[in-house]
């Protein structure tokens, strides 16, 4: 399994999600048949972003595995700007068995796993966050059990984390309705990827600019943050945007009476979510803060072929 890479979710059938979740599953239930999977293995963690859990996460599920890792942040390596991506990333070929990327361009991503022979793991770009969808339709899957095919809503911002969850619902057969402002849905070519997945797969991809739509009926509802890194810019407008999106007790009223309450993190209470809801009983934000742990470290040693 040398050489595999996860920089989109498309990158995996559902026969390697499956494998990843049961994976996780062991991980989370065995923790110390797994202490030297990643012995003698190295890997670095190059993050353009400032991060508190994927930063955590992949440093901590190496170290469980048995590995180590060295972090370069904002600033250490500047990737294309102190030296080209490519020559960056065939020295470090030389050096590493793995690379967990979070950066600003989905581009720096794709053009350094160009020249990096071993896997690349997508841990964040402006276009997806695969590890994140990941985790959360593990955790669904937690509460939900395999069986069911529950209904998960997102209301939100059609970003990176909605991306990766429409093509991971597509994959898994499973029913997303998802309500953005509009000018604000994922990209057409998104929708139509994910569409012809389904045809075989039997999802359902629904998309609409009613949260109350969306999130009728749910198992499941999930925001985000409204303004991502590197739009302080341009806050005020995206606010204005998101009227009448907020996760509140009047919109959640719309959903099953336990539905799931999901959020990626980081929250900003008030805005996208209200304090009640986020701490809410059927709040699971902090189940998938942790599942980011072990879906990570069962994501690691698939690629590893361990």
């Amino acid at each position: 399994m040398m050489g595999r890479h996860l920089i989109s979710i498309e990158d995996l059938s559902l026969r390697d999600i499956k494998k990843i979740f049961s994976l996780t599953e062991e991980l989370k239930r065995s923790p110390e048949s797994f202490q030297n999977a990643l012995r003698g293995h190295k890997f670095a963690l190059i993050f353009e972003k400032p991060s508190t859990r994927t930063w955590v996460s992949f440093e901590t599920g190496i170290f469980q595995l048995g590995g180590s890792s060295v972090y370069l942040g904002p600033g250490d390596i500047k990737l294309g700007e102190r030296e080209e991506t490519r020559d960056v990333a065939r020295v470090l070929d030389r050096y590493l068995s793995g690379v967990v990327m979070r950066t600003f361009a989905h581009e720096t991503i794709t053009e350094f796993q160009q020249y990096f022979t071993k896997p690349v793991i997508n841990g964040l770009s402006d276009r997806e966050h695969p590890c994140q969808a990941l985790a959360d339709y593990f955790t669904i899957q937690e509460h939900c059990g395999s069986a069911s095919k529950p209904v998960l809503a997102y209301v939100g911002d059609g970003n990176n984390v909605l991306t990766s969850l429409v093509y991971l619902a597509a994959r898994l057969g499973a029913v997303l309705r998802y309500a953005t402002p509009k000018g604000l849905e994922p990209h057409p070519s998104v929708l139509a990827s994910a569409r012809k997945t389904a045809l075989s797969t039997g999802a359902r991809i629904e998309g609409s600019h009613k949260p109350a739509d969306a999130v009728n009926g749910a198992d499941a509802v999930y925001t985000d943050v409204w303004v991502s890194m590197g739009e302080e810019k341009i806050r005020d407008q995206k606010l204005k945007q998101f009227k009448g999106f907020q996760l509140n007790a009047r919109l959640m009223a719309g959903a099953k009476k336990k539905a799931l309450v999901m959020h990626c993190l980081p929250a900003h209470r008030g805005e996208e979510i209200t304090e009640e809801i986020m701490e809410g009983k059927n709040s699971v934000v902090f189940d998938q803060a942790e599942n980011r742990l072990h879906v990570q470290k069962a994501v690691m040693l698939f690629l590893m072929g361990s």
